[in-house]
């Protein structure tokens, strides 16, 4: 059965220096709250992995607790670059950042293995992209009944995945809808995992193409309203787009960058407190959790 516990505790007993974590989530879902808590407490040299690393990879890697990021996009979407990101790999700010650039497809298949206990994936890709070029891990096998040329690549399987939910039951079983991505496999694919929720509820009502993590799978629930603010949840919030474009100016000049994080989250209580800061900084209304 999970354990359901405060974000405070999840991150300090599951996630350690040196640990592959995988902060999943597609457009919404996107386990802001988590990201938050990981730089609060300071975590060092990890290894992050996600499909599409946007802000919360570029507020981790530039408060210092980034080593490595495997990934196969990356940036602000709809706005431009990851400032904290590029300075990390063009400048070594704050220090020098190792990537491991894959595609989507590679990525959700090596996901999907990983669950599966197997040491690598299979696919038709990488046709004409010269990554394999920079990445010795896409290499290439033949196929002992057709002969035909596949790409192979390993198996994903992170220490510790973190994923955001719309609910869970009172015996940690987790429930998600709307646009998910490779969540499932994550946490299949991982050693632990850690689900923040926008509430816990009595019993869960499964919409057709909803997403059920049974509680088995699930080492830690913690229930963290507006947990993927500034992005979405389905049925809960709408994205904060303002505060995406916002980000890019925030996030170019390495003062002004440190200066927020330090009033907004290292320094914030908790996630409904940064709620409250970000919001009241913006001239909205402060919520209550």
């Amino acid at each position: 059965m999970a354990n359901i516990t405060t974000l405070r505790e999840a991150v300090g007993s599951l996630i350690e220096d040196g640990h592959t974590i995988a902060m999943e989530g597609f457009t919404h879902l996107i386990p802001f709250a988590a990201g938050h808590e990981v730089v609060r407490q300071g975590k060092r040299d990890l290894t992050v992995i996600r499909m599409t690393p946007d802000l919360i990879y570029d507020q981790l890697i530039g408060m210092g607790c980034v080593r490595k990021m495997v990934f196969s996009w990356g940036g602000n979407p709809g706005v431009g670059s990851l400032h904290r990101f590029r300075d990390a790999v063009e400048q070594g700010w704050p220090h020098r950042l190792e990537i491991e650039e894959r595609s989507h497809a590679d990525m959700a298949n090596a996901y999907a293995a990983g669950a599966s206990n197997l040491p690598f994936a299979v696919l038709r890709g990488y046709v004409g992209s010269d990554l394999p070029r920079y990445n010795e891990n896409i290499r290439t096998i033949e196929c002992p009944f057709t002969g035909e040329q596949l790409t192979a690549t390993p198996a994903l399987r992170p220490d510790v995945a973190v994923v955001h939910a719309q609910q869970a039951d009172r015996a940690g079983n987790v429930l998600m809808w709307g646009i998910v991505g490779v969540q499932k496999e994550a946490v299949l694919a991982a050693k632990a995992a850690i689900v923040t929720v926008e509430e816990i509820v009595d019993e869960l009502d499964a919409a057709p193409n909803a997403v059920i993590l049974p509680h088995w799978v699930v080492t830690a629930v913690c229930k963290v309203p507006h947990g993927a603010t500034p992005a979405y949840a389905q049925g809960y919030y709408g994205r904060d787009n303002a505060f995406y474009r916002a980000w890019d100016t925030i996030a170019r000049d390495r003062d002004m960058f440190q200066d927020w994080m330090r009033h907004h989250i290292v320094e914030a209580a908790d996630f409904a407190d940064f709620r409250n800061r970000l919001r009241l900084s913006t001239g909205g209304e402060k919520v209550h959790a």
